[in-house]
């Protein structure tokens, strides 16, 4: 038994073509963008809003998922040379779009959650919620 089966494998290798396809090319399915700011974008979300992009702070005349103010939009206007309108931030498409813009300057993590917030010593509490947040998920 054992020699006929070595004997089956043996005649197996002699006949089987044993060398890797000539294949030149390779397809890439899907590629994913990296988002290196996308964690911070959820975290301050959720402690700006609670992610509802229908939030209004008439205190600060912010809105949207990411509570933007006026000057941050005329500041990103004036950047960009864009148009956009306060009431344009209650998309959260456009108001993500904005926070990215300033993120990508910025780029320290730190600085970008501070910065968002705005200036003084209110934004290290700020900026702890944040990152309590981010580590949450």
């Amino acid at each position: 038994m054992l020699k006929k089966m070595t004997i089956t494998i043996i005649f197996i290798f002699m006949f089987v073509h044993r060398t890797a396809p000539n294949i030149k090319e390779f397809v890439i399915l899907k590629a994913e963008t990296i988002n290196p700011y996308e964690s911070i974008w959820e975290a301050v979300c959720e402690v700006e809003s609670k992610n509802d992009p229908t939030a209004y702070n008439e205190k600060e005349n912010a809105v949207g998922i990411a509570q933007i103010r006026p000057i941050r939009i005329r500041d990103y206007n004036e950047r960009t040379g864009k148009n956009y309108s306060l009431d344009e931030m209650y998309d959260p498409v456009k108001s993500k779009e904005v926070f990215m813009y300033f993120a990508q300057k910025l780029q320290n993590p730190s600085r970008i959650i501070r910065k968002w917030n705005g200036s003084g010593p209110m934004t290290l509490i700020y900026m702890e919620k944040v990152l309590i947040e981010m580590n949450r998920k």
